[in-house]
């Protein structure tokens, strides 16, 4: 019997829904975007916050960075070509030594592979083509630490580091703008006053994101690698710019040491090690920096959290609105139905039957706009990538030099978070309870006798 009252009670909410067909669809529009917004901004938010820890696993979940940072007390010392045309200056020294690579790397048992790496900016030439391009002097192990592979040709070999070899191999995007049109493997290139031969090409790679200060974003597609031992040999630790009428210098050994650790469980304590290890050689010198890609992730994971949060909480405005909109109409609808409710009450109606009646009104346009909430939430992810079509089309085809804000933008993938469906569903249907009981109320607690005189 309940089950029967029940059915009973729904087929008269729809059929008194159905009556102001505009209105009931107007009303539901709230509840509707209200839903959509928070499955639309659950799903950027758990997008962004997947293409983040993509970013940092690709540094290596087992890794431990290094990077040299320049103090901020040093500066490159700068004199112009005076009249006298004396050059003397000091040349600052910071950054990571090779004795830091020697000591790590033999003391520390629990690394089981390491990298070193210096750059520099430097201009790179084939015949009249020519970029700058982020010069990199490294060993074999640095293509499988960074996730790189070969397009065409070989990597680094430990013989081109021992023989100090004239080679290098390019990014893709350095490959493309330097042969065009010929074959860049067998070719020689042009850096600074030496000729390398082009022995391997890189397929394209995502570029990095930024890590705070310390370990800037880089496209590994514009680098150029050569031998570590051949870069120091023919570049050297001092570095000399000269740039209208002045020149500034710095002397820096390694620019970045990438250790890696046997057992994901062994990274944070080893990276206390290496930090007072790099304390004790250095001193109060800060031109180090250790960066710890598993401590990222884990902050990613309490950033997503905070994230979702943030964005849910501002979609649910909009369902609180709808919510106001419910009762506003679901008021006016009591007054409407006076003389229905008096009637109701003459025949025998009690006041919970018609708190019942109204309640399931407003539960059947919470519910039914939830649902369809549902499914445009559902879409989010083809109408992002629409929208990513005509961002491209006529936002980045017109753009010379894309932002890494606007690359951020169209690397983004919508996850829809498949919780947020039932969440965002059981908040509207809240909501309408909610907002529907005052009016229910009210009409439950007419007078009959008053409700028959209304006309």
């Amino acid at each position: 019997m309940p089950i029967a009252n029940t059915l009973r009670t729904i087929r008269l909410a729809l059929k008194s829904l159905m009556l102001h067909k505009l209105r009931s669809g107007l009303t539901m529009l709230g509840i509707v975007f209200g839903v959509f917004s928070v499955i639309a901004m659950l799903a950027i938010g758990e997008g962004a916050s997947i293409q983040a820890q993509q970013q940092v696993l690709a540094l290596g979940a087992t890794n431990i960075i290094c990077v040299t940072v320049k103090p901020p007390t040093d500066s490159s010392q700068s004199q112009g070509a005076g009249r006298s045309g004396s050059r003397g200056f000091s040349v600052p020294k910071y950054g990571l030594l090779r004795a830091d690579y020697e000591l790590m790397t033999k003391t520390i048992k629990t690394i089981s592979g390491a990298v070193r790496m210096r750059e520099i900016v430097s201009e790179v030439r084939y015949l009249q083509q020519g970029l700058n391009a982020r010069l990199v002097g490294s060993t074999a192990e640095y293509a499988e630490m960074n996730h790189l592979h070969l397009l065409r040709g070989r990597f680094l070999s430990d013989q081109d580091e021992n023989d100090m070899a004239n080679v290098v191999v390019l990014g893709a995007s350095a490959a493309a703008t330097l042969f065009p049109f010929d074959d860049p493997i067998g070719n020689a290139i042009q850096i600074r006053s030496h000729r390398y031969t082009v022995i391997g090409v890189t397929k394209m790679r995502t570029a990095s994101a930024s890590i705070g200060g310390s370990l800037s974003g880089q496209d590994f597609n514009k680098d150029v690698y050569v031998p570590l031992s051949t870069f120091r040999s023919r570049i050297g630790d001092m570095v000399v710019t000269r740039l209208s009428g002045t020149f500034s210098a710095e002397e820096v050994e390694l620019n970045q040491i990438t250790l890696k650790v046997t057992d994901r469980s062994e990274v944070i304590p080893t990276s206390e090690v290496v930090r007072e290890s790099l304390r004790l050689t250095h001193g109060t010198k800060a031109d180090f920096e250790v960066i710890v890609p598993l401590e990222l992730l884990r902050q990613a994971d309490q950033i997503r959290q905070i994230f979702n949060v943030v964005l849910g909480s501002i979609a649910a405005i909009s369902l609180v609105v709808g919510g106001i909109g419910i009762m506003n109409i679901m008021l006016a609808t009591v007054t409407e139905r006076t003389r229905e409710i008096g009637i109701r009450r003459a025949l025998g109606a009690r006041q919970r039957d018609i708190i019942d009646q109204f309640l399931t009104e407003t539960i059947v346009l919470a519910g039914s706009g939830g649902l369809i909430g549902i499914l445009f939430g559902l879409a989010t992810p083809l109408a992002f990538q629409g929208l990513k079509e005509i961002v491209r089309n006529f936002v980045f085809d017109q753009a010379s030099d894309v932002s890494p804000m606007g690359m951020m933008f169209y690397g983004l993938e919508p996850r829809i978070a498949w919780w947020s469906l039932p969440v965002a569903f059981g908040i509207s249907v809240g909501i309408g309870i909610v907002f529907g009981i005052y009016p229910a109320r009210s009409a439950a607690r007419m007078d009959p006798i008053e409700a028959l005189r209304h006309v």
